[in-house]
């Protein structure tokens, strides 16, 4: 097994196992990442691993679930969110998930340790938690990544990781760091926690499809959701509530949403990067005030060393043909990943295990768990920083309508941080008297 599917081998640990990893760590008085013996899988059953949820909308409250169902001796005990209102009905949600559970224990958030504002991440992340999971705006996950490794927290982390080249730099550098420290960093990447995908990725590696040629990735989808506009937020508060559709926030959809696609395409490339990159994109039902400045269609092309290319296409727009695939064309075969993983050609496969997409987010925290308990941590950091940055290239190459290499790209000056975080602050891009806001436009949209 290669060391790009190397999680794939899900770990299969039970509490003896626990045990006696625990055991073998005694004399050396903790665990991996500096979590306490204290604090480790004793016998008698009654050390708790202490979570901390950072970003409290629907993906962090569903992360906060598959934790809670990962390990058995781990409760929720910190909370933070830039907006209160999103904090308490994330934390009532959770409480009567874990009802059903029958483990209303899990859930000991108490009033002190629900944190809200721009520093909420920060005060969280000091507050005692041994394992933060980030699924805040992408925008901050740098900041927060960098901060709960600092302070020699575990890791759960959503994708994409960022949304500029700074943030991916200081994502790299954040994940060296974790090495060094043994901490585990588990992405949200999580088709490479998918047992169907994990087995047809494995294949593809092992050169069941022969030399790839080329590789079709495909996210159409309509439109999501949004939160309206209250005369009484500022446009700080505005754009934090809706923050899907700015850019600075969360990179464009091709960057928070298409990531994944381009996940998979970058695994079986061996996750190197592409050489440079090239597309079209724009806005053509995405108009309005109520819109924000994210496009609403990307093409890219990435072009690798040895004339392998990889087709994206994204597209968020109602009342459109949807399709959501991998297709990976190969010199004896191809492989499909997306619903129906299978190999046709000359070493015809199909997978026939679990649904995909059934298991894999509860495999991600199982695994990051998993890794904790025994002091063998995991770091997806390289992997899920690349990919991300990937989907940032596209943005660039279509926001600018140029072809950019890779190495200009990563090592672009361009940081979308506001001057200030504060909710009577400006954000990056301010709308004009029609309640419109600055579009990219190809050409015209400098490289930086």
């Amino acid at each position: 097994m290669t060391r790009h599917s190397e999680h794939c081998n899900l770990h299969a640990r039970n509490r003896r196992d626990f045990l006696k990893t625990t055991s073998a760590l005694a004399a050396a008085g903790t665990l991996a990442g500096g979590l306490s013996i204290a604090r480790g899988a004793h016998a008698d059953g009654n050390d708790v691993i202490r979570i901390g949820l950072i970003g409290c909308g629907g993906r962090g409250t569903g992360a906060a679930v598959n934790a809670m169902k990962a390990d058995k001796n781990c409760k929720l005990v910190a909370m933070a969110d830039a907006f209160d209102d999103r904090l308490q009905g994330s934390l009532k949600t959770l409480g009567k998930q874990a009802l059903r559970m029958e483990s209303p224990e899990k859930v000991a958030v108490e009033a002190d340790h629900c944190f809200v504002g721009f520093d909420a991440g920060r005060k969280l992340i000091e507050s005692g938690v041994d394992v933060v999971l980030l699924a805040e705006p992408p925008h901050f996950r740098p900041m927060h990544l960098k901060a709960a490794i600092d302070a020699g927290k575990h890791v759960f982390c959503e994708k994409p990781v960022a949304v500029d080249a700074p943030g991916i730099r200081s994502v790299l550098a954040t994940a060296e760091e974790a090495k060094k420290k043994g901490l585990s960093i588990v992405s949200g990447l999580c088709w490479r926690y998918d047992l169907g995908v994990c087995e047809t990725m494995k294949r593809i590696l092992d050169g069941a499809i022969g030399e790839i040629k080329s590789i079709q990735e495909t996210y159409l989808t309509g439109p999501l959701w949004h939160r309206g506009h209250k005369p009484e937020w500022t446009e700080m508060e505005y754009q934090m509530r809706n923050w899907y559709y700015f850019t600075w926030l969360s990179g464009d959809f091709n960057v928070e949403q298409h990531v994944h696609s381009l996940d998979k395409a970058s695994w079986a490339m061996h996750d190197e990067p592409p050489a440079r990159a090239w597309g079209m994109g724009g806005r053509l039902v995405r108009v309005g005030p109520n819109n924000g400045n994210i496009y609403d269609h990307h093409a890219v092309t990435y072009e690798y060393p040895g004339g392998v290319r990889v087709h994206a296409y994204c597209r968020q727009m109602p009342g459109c043909y949807n399709d959501v695939s991998d297709l990976f064309i190969g010199t004896k075969g191809t492989a499909f990943l997306y619903n129906k993983p299978r190999i046709e050609g000359e070493n015809p496969w199909q997978y026939a295990g679990p649904a995909p997409g059934s298991q894999m987010h509860d495999k991600e925290h199982q695994e990051l768990f998993a890794s904790i308990r025994s002091g063998e941590p995991i770091n997806n950091g390289v992997y899920m920083a690349r990919s991300t940055m990937m989907a940032i290239l596209g943005r660039m190459v279509d926001y600018t309508g140029q072809a950019i290499t890779w190495d200009d790209a990563i090592n672009s000056r361009q940081d979308l941080s506001p001057e200030r975080y504060a909710f009577d602050a400006a954000p990056p891009a301010l709308p004009d008297a029609d309640g419109n806001y600055p579009i990219p436009m190809p050409g015209i949209t400098k490289f930086i």
